[in-house]
């Protein structure tokens, strides 16, 4: 390909690209700015803003940029979360979390697959919120919902679940250091509680630090552990529903996540300096906020107050359900 040739093909791509991709971080922009100043969530902030302007999915001009950043950049972000937690962060932490993290991811999951059916919800929603409270909250939402077969109330169930597991996770900072404390666990162990019950990482580490340095410090190991088990998680989805129904079959690899496994190892082994980890770091994290915006472009509220009551008490149990695991682990198995 010639350089005129190649320079009239970018041309082109922006051209139908730029207006949209411009958008979803003006807004993500806008998003950082509000939780940075007013400590609030940055994903509730980008999925509120980009629903304000729900109008532009419709435009011609910006569609494609907005779905471009829904899809493609949403996944880029994705693999690099693998900058956050090495392979030391993970074995720091000690044996009980390392056998019952991913014990309580599978019977989150599990559990939500069960409700989907007892309640007559999609499967897909049973596993998308079930993924989302076991691993990482809003995160694991997004690059759930990549793999996840696309069906007419897919993108509306992401979007709640985002919104779900982002407010739970706001109320559990608040009151899960309280709880923790009144029941008479230590700093380790309340460090451990917050790391495998609260959904994202931002509410993780306020409610650990809100304790004590140690029990902070803890909780973000933990959580790192929950994080470092996303690629697996995507990648048996993606397995399982290449298996399914010819509509299933054709699930893609997700390349993303091993990407996300790739960045983690290269990440452990201590080879990029440490400007390249904080450049990766920022680079997830507008690319995320970006990708969230995008999608409540395409997400009006109108749709989003249809999904009704169950949805909600799906979340809720799930939630419920893992700290009830948890609290029972740590009393048994780790001393105070």
């Amino acid at each position: 390909m010639t350089a005129l040739a190649l320079r009239d093909r970018l041309g082109k791509a922006f051209g139908a690209l730029g207006p949209g991709v411009l958008i979803a971080f003006t807004v993500a922009a806008a998003s950082m700015f509000i939780s940075e100043h007013y400590n609030a969530p940055v994903m509730l902030m980008a999925l509120l803003l980009g629903m304000a302007f729900n109008f532009l999915s419709e435009d011609n001009r910006c569609a494609a940029g907005i779905q471009f950043t829904s899809s493609r950049l949403l996944k880029i972000g994705v693999a690099c979360l693998g900058v956050r937690v090495t392979f030391d962060q993970i074995m720091s932490v000690g044996a009980v979390p390392l056998i019952s993290i991913p014990i309580f991811i599978v019977l989150t999951i599990a559990l939500g697959a069960l409700l989907a059916r007892l309640m007559d919800r999609p499967i897909g929603f049973g596993f998308l919120t079930g993924g989302a409270v076991a691993i990482c909250g809003a995160s694991a939402a997004l690059a759930l919902s990549a793999v996840l077969p696309k069906t007419e109330v897919s993108q509306r169930n992401t979007l709640f679940t985002v919104i779900a597991v982002t407010t739970l996770s706001t109320l559990a900072m608040i009151a899960y250091p309280i709880i923790f404390t009144n029941l008479g666990f230590s700093d380790v162990q309340s460090g451990i509680l917050i790391g495998a019950t609260i959904h994202d990482v931002a509410q993780v580490v306020g409610a650990g630090y809100a304790i004590s340095d140690e029990a902070g410090n803890v909780a973000t190991y933990v959580k790192m552990m929950r994080v470092a088990m996303l690629p697996v998680v995507i990648i048996a989805f993606s397995l399982y529903l290449r298996r399914g129904t010819d509509e299933t079959a054709k699930a893609p690899m997700p390349w993303f996540a091993i990407s996300f496994g790739i960045v983690l190892l290269v990440n452990s082994l201590g080879i990029l300096p440490g400007f390249a980890v904080e450049a990766i770091r920022a680079l997830s994290q507008w690319l995320l906020v970006a990708a969230i915006a995008a999608l409540g472009m395409k997400t009006s509220m109108k749709a989003m107050l249809s999904l009704g009551g169950k949805h909600i008490g799906m979340v809720v149990l799930e939630t419920l359900f893992l700290l009830v695991m948890a609290i029972g682990v740590v009393a048994l198995f780790i001393p105070e």
